[in-house]
């Protein structure tokens, strides 16, 4: 019961409360613009590779021409990748998913 009376015996007066609610009003204004942040961050160039099927696909939904094209995988490159792959990350193995 004295826990209540703790929290029951400190009540805010107006001014805080008025100070509280313009900071939390601040603070969501503050919150809501910043969802376009980057809107303006960025610069407007010509794509050269506009239409261009072999990097974009037939239609802006489907996968490019060049994602269809299969490797014949090389074993003795194996090795120079680990070595790389040792070199960049501090280690042998790798968190990317082979394909």
């Amino acid at each position: 019961m004295k826990l209540a009376v703790i929290f029951a015996d400190n009540p805010m007066n107006n001014q805080e409360m008025k100070f509280n609610k313009i900071v939390a009003f601040v603070a969501c204004v503050a919150l809501l613009s910043s969802c376009d942040y980057q809107k303006y961050n960025h610069i407007e160039q010509k794509d050269l590779n506009q239409g261009n099927e072999y990097v974009y696909g037939v239609s802006p939904d489907s996968l490019p021409r060049q994602m269809s094209y299969k490797y014949d995988a090389k074993p003795e490159l194996e090795t120079r990748v680990s070595d790389i792959r040792a070199k960049l990350y501090g280690g042998s193995t790798s968190s990317v998913v082979k394909q």
